[in-house]
């Protein structure tokens, strides 16, 4: 992942919370998009103003999905016993910190599925409020929110559960071969190349995207790519015979 500086810290659940600068880009990249694009389609005719308020209320629901995703990680490590050093939201989402890895698949493979399965609950929260919205016709912007909400939880658990390590079905596919294998060291590196694999296959997309002629969409694949290649390269080398 991709850090900065510490820019604000609060305490949740027994468990410090940390913004990390890099998240200011992002936050603002969402708020634009939803405000210049999603909420103008969604909710046609409406003050420039309403559009940001909305874009904001939305954008606010998305991060605080993304801290219950990290929390989910956190609770069910305390569980295990396992301490839990912060967790930290950042450009490309979050970060939980440990100061112990799990001591059995068992642990790792729940730690790891904790925070998709968070993000899968709040979708299906989140796409029963919209079929109430709709049913009590409580208005296109809460509707709109609402639906915003319940695809970007969906969307958040399918990414996150791909098994390409670092992401979490990375880590869980680690685990399964660590059950497998009996051998935590030689799972992470098998885990490491699949995830090194992916990083690669998401350059080819996003270096493709770009020869398209997207270059947002693009540069920003082949950002991430790179930042999930050196994570899975790292694990592979500290593991390696």
């Amino acid at each position: 992942m991709l850090g900065g500086q510490e820019l604000f810290r609060f305490r949740m659940l027994g468990f410090d919370i940390k913004l990390d600068t890099s998240w200011i880009l992002i936050a603002a990249l969402i708020v634009w998009w939803l405000a210049s694009g999603y909420f103008r389609h969604a909710v046609p005719s409406q003050p420039v103003v309403f559009y940001w308020v909305l874009a904001i209320i939305g954008a606010g629901g998305f991060f605080f999905s993304i801290l219950l995703h990290e929390l989910g990680h956190a609770v069910t490590a305390r569980r295990f016993g396992i301490p839990v050093i912060s967790v930290t939201l950042l450009m490309f989402g979050g970060i939980t910190e440990f100061t112990r890895g799990p001591k059995t698949p068992k642990e790792a493979f729940l730690v790891a599925a904790a925070g998709p399965f968070v993000n899968f609950l709040l979708g299906f929260l989140f796409f029963g409020l919209n079929g109430l919205a709709i049913n009590l016709e409580l208005g296109a912007a809460i509707i709109a929110v609402v639906s915003f909400l319940s695809y970007m939880n969906f969307l958040l658990a399918a990414i996150n559960i791909i098994p390409a390590f670092p992401l979490d079905g990375g880590k869980i596919l680690q685990a399964g071969l660590w059950k497998i294998l009996r051998n935590y060291a030689k799972a992470t590196r098998i885990a490491g190349r699949i995830g090194m694999f992916f990083s690669y296959a998401l350059m080819a997309y996003g270096s493709w995207q770009l020869i398209k002629g997207y270059y947002f969409d693009g540069l920003w694949l082949f950002f991430i790519a790179i930042i999930l290649h050196n994570a899975a390269k790292a694990a592979v080398q500290h593991y390696k015979k």
